[in-house]
């Protein structure tokens, strides 16, 4: 696991255009434009026994991401029925996969001028 998940994540999040970060739910939330596609949930907050992100996905997407590894990814409480995927931020975690979801959810809510600005 990386010393501090949160340093990794927000590295990766603030990394794509016109993010913010914004503290919401005592937990640090990731937007762009008022609209959030990630959230980090540390250890203890919310009963959670490992740190965790979670991040705007399809429901096809968290199914499958679910059912191919769940021993990182799951569904989150509350979130998971819009298609939000869950996943745990430690036990050999790759985060050059976490960045692709990132990127994934960054343009689910970027909006059609921002991906035509920022076509990544």
């Amino acid at each position: 696991m990386a010393d501090d998940p949160l340093s990794e994540l927000r590295g990766g999040a603030m990394a794509l255009p016109e993010v913010h970060e914004v503290e919401a739910w005592a937990t640090p939330t990731f937007r762009v434009r008022n609209k959030m596609f990630a959230m980090y949930i540390p250890v203890g907050r919310h009963g959670v026994k490992r740190p965790e992100v979670l991040v705007k996905s399809t429901l096809m997407n968290q199914q499958l991401m679910v059912q191919m590894d769940p021993d990182r990814y799951f569904v989150p409480p509350y979130m998971g029925p819009g298609g939000w995927v869950g996943v745990y931020l430690d036990r050999g975690l790759d985060w050059l996969d976490v960045a692709e979801l990132l990127v994934d959810g960054w343009k689910m809510v970027a909006g059609k001028t921002l991906l035509k600005q920022y076509p990544i």
